[in-house]
């Protein structure tokens, strides 16, 4: 964890603190979890706090990715280049900025808020809340035993029901010459202390525009590469359009329809060669982010002993995440579903449910939103326009511009759209599309809407503070009701409003 400040050594005195000493195990374990990410961690207290017996098994960090490499430190860094950007000022009137900033001092915040919030996560609190934590390696050497190796030896621990929660890590693309230049990952890159003079970002992913757009905020020359013909490719065009323009405007060189040839290393600089429109081209950076995908922590684990099936997309489970080891449940990344710290919560509650009560809880019922938070964000949950247009599905599409907003407009932040997409002819919401400065807070109504089963026009019912960003909602709900208003009901209105004299 570097650098080893006093940010990240209180960091590591919670995740992984250097004195820890393993407890002894009991007889028998209720659950047995190996991972101490978003999904182990939840199974872990869940279960504990409903009064089992639980060990939880960890080989590194507690607090797996999130906490560690993932969405708290990328959200920090986020949050700092958003202050940093001035694309906007003018418009206030505000004075503009004078000299470069800091970026040692805002890489050092986003250690120092990890650091404060890691306690909920350490070690010490999970063991006051009835947890043994066994800081070490886990792997399985039976159906129902799992062997912990630790600095300080070995323990064998015995148990009822088992949780593989082991998360995923970083995946390195087969690019001929990638393993012999230095790169980063969005596991090393929060360890940065110095600005980049220039970057360059393989993969327009969630993780590498993100990650581009904030460094090209800090004043980084970035350029961004990508085999797609647009960014964030799964969402709809229109959606990823904005984010796209957003983007260029912000300094990010974007080189799509891109294929890559080789990566070479000359002295302090990274060199990228690729193929785009038929012509050869390089880019040269002083650092390289790789960003294009994750692997499953599969390996070590013992999975063969226990007889639990996997493969190169991570753990096989049904859709109560059960392995063919019906003893074994296994939860989060380390699966073949999506991969969000939301999701993984998620899982451990149906694997809390499923294992010990005879649950029937079944995961792909779940409706599961996302974020990606560049500047515009995107939000989504649910049917994609473009997947209805492709599957044939029916259905009728309300789009509210942010400019139609009046708090989008004064503050600033009319760019982007609420889309819904409703089921033809009725108002039943089957997917919903959000790029705005908030769109996940904008999203979640929504969402709260498709899993409770609760149509679009009830919103054109609630009263909403004035003025907020979410009136785009409301909008839409009118939106929707105008449409019912046929020319037979039409006829029929202004018939009774003559009578109504």
């Amino acid at each position: 964890m570097e650098p080893y400040d006093e940010h990240n050594q209180k960091l590591v005195s919670h995740v992984h603190p250097h004195d820890w000493v393993n407890p002894e195990p009991q007889d028998r374990y209720h659950m047995v979890v190996i991972g101490a990410g978003t999904a182990g961690l939840v199974t872990a207290i869940v279960a504990a706090g409903l009064g089992a017996k639980v060990a939880l098994v960890e080989r590194h960090f507690m607090g797996g990715d999130c906490l560690n490499i993932g969405c708290v430190p990328s959200k920090g860094v986020i949050s700092a280049a958003r202050a940093w950007s001035q694309r906007s000022r003018e418009s206030f009137g505000a004075p503009p900025a004078s000299g470069e900033g800091d970026f040692a001092k805002a890489m050092e915040r986003m250690r120092r808020l990890r650091a404060d919030i890691s306690h909920i996560d350490s070690a010490a609190r999970f063991s006051d809340e009835g947890v043994d934590v066994f800081l070490g390696s886990g792997r399985f050497t039976g159906p129902g035993t799992v062997e912990v190796e630790g600095p300080a030896g070995g323990a064998t621990l015995s148990f009822r029901k088992a949780c593989i929660a082991t998360g995923a890590r970083a995946a390195a693309p087969p690019i001929p010459g990638l393993d012999g230049v230095d790169y980063l990952t969005n596991e090393t890159i929060f360890s940065l202390t110095e600005r980049p003079e220039s970057l360059t970002v393989i993969g327009a992913g969630p993780i590498g525009c993100e990650m581009a757009q904030s460094f090209a905020m800090f004043g980084t020359e970035v350029t961004v590469l990508d085999m797609a013909p647009q960014v964030l490719i799964r969402e709809d065009q229109d959606a990823a359009a904005l984010v796209q323009e957003s983007m260029v405007q912000d300094g990010v060189r974007l080189e799509l329809d891109a294929a890559i040839d080789r990566i070479e290393q000359d002295g302090d600089r990274k060199i990228v060669h690729y193929t785009r429109n038929g012509s050869s081209h390089a880019v040269s950076s002083t650092h390289l982010l790789v960003a294009v995908g994750r692997k499953p922590n599969t390996d070590g684990l013992g999975l063969e002993a226990a007889g639990v099936e996997y493969d190169e997309k991570g753990v096989v489970t049904d859709d109560r995440l059960r392995t063919s080891n019906r003893n074994v449940f296994a939860a989060g990344d380390v699966t073949h579903e999506l991969k969000f710290t939301h999701l993984a919560d998620a899982h451990a509650q149906a694997v809390i449910q499923n294992a010990f009560f005879f649950g029937r809880k079944k995961t792909g019922s779940l409706v599961v939103p996302w974020a990606t938070y560049t500047s515009p964000e995107i939000a989504h949950v649910g049917l994609y326009e473009h997947d209805a247009e492709k599957d044939g599905t029916e259905v009728d599409v309300i789009r509210i511009p942010l400019d139609d907003v009046d708090r989008a407009i004064l503050d600033g932040e009319d760019e982007g759209f609420v889309k819904v997409v409703l089921e033809k002819g009725s108002d039943k919401i089957l997917g919903a599309t959000v790029v705005a400065a908030h769109a996940g807070d904008l999203l979640t109504p929504l969402t709260f809407a498709i899993t409770h089963g609760i149509g679009l026009g009830k919103f054109a019912g609630t009263i909403f503070p004035y003025p907020v960003q979410s009136d785009a909602i409301k909008k839409a709900a009118g939106a929707w009701r105008k449409q019912k208003l046929t020319p037979t009901i039409k006829k029929v209105f202004d018939l009774w409003f003559k009578v109504f004299r």
